[in-house]
């Protein structure tokens, strides 16, 4: 069943490197006007859906891994906030495809393993140029998320998500902006977010390109993920080729 979102004055657009020390933090939050809000519904925090999976393994899962989408996906679940319709989410080719025929959609897979109080998350995609694809990481049903998108605008965002409750869900921009590493028309990337204490660092193509202070929000680690979304253009196509989870600085 559809639930409510509410929306705190956002603004959008669900590399394993150590953050070099001429690289500036930052703390105040930022936004542009070239990406879309999220969608005004969501759906309820405890019917995870999981995902489509290969050829299911009793193997436990390790801390840190490579997910190539060819072999057991059992340790992730699936949400989806907004659209008419349910987002087509299969595995085809050793990829994760995720297809939108609704606009205005936001699909989330969380990986439900492990939780973290370091991490780095980096996922190699390509889609189809009307929407945004990234990764989350500190996902807590609890205390919220941090979610890095790269948007087919040119524009990348930095949100902080939170449920209010087991209905409502609400968005509030960290950050948004525009990049010389990303290009309007082109959803064709590799995105990287490092979450250690309270900082962000921000990659693009395995590029360190900007760090960010959260130490006002102090979410204290949980899951990873990632997050694809359809805007106003339809159908929209995601594919994640690989995601990997590692120790920042390795």
């Amino acid at each position: 069943m559809k639930k409510l979102l509410l929306i705190g004055c956002l603004l959008l657009t669900a590399a394993c490197q150590s953050a070099p020390a001429a690289t500036q933090a930052e703390s105040a939050p930022q936004t542009t006007s070239q990406t879309p809000p999220p969608p005004a519904t969501a759906t309820s925090i405890p019917t995870l859906t999981p995902v489509p999976t290969a050829s299911p393994t009793s193997t436990p899962v390790p801390m840190f891994f490579t997910e190539d989408f060819n072999a057991d996906l059992g340790a992730w679940a699936s949400f989806q906030t907004g659209g008419a319709q349910p987002a087509l989410v299969g595995l085809e080719n050793d990829l994760l495809r995720i297809d939108f025929a609704s606009p205005d959609t936001w699909y989330y897979a969380i990986h439900n393993a492990h939780e973290y109080s370091s991490v780095n998350i980096s996922a190699k995609f390509f889609g189809t140029a009307s929407g945004s694809i990234g990764v989350v990481c500190n996902y807590s049903e609890t205390n919220g998320w941090y979610e890095f998108n790269l948007a087919s605008d040119g524009t990348y965002s930095v949100l902080l998500g939170q449920w209010l409750s087991p209905e409502i869900a609400q968005y509030t921009p960290i950050v948004s902006d525009t990049t010389e590493y990303l290009q309007a028309g082109i959803l064709d990337h590799e995105v990287g977010l490092t979450c250690q204490d309270n900082l962000l660092f921000l990659f693009i193509n395995g590029k360190l390109f900007r760090k960010l202070d959260v130490s006002h929000i102090g979410l204290a680690g949980g899951k990873v993920g990632i997050s694809a979304a359809s805007y106003a253009d339809i159908p929209m196509t995601a594919t994640f080729d690989w995601v990997q989870v590692s120790e920042p600085g390795q």
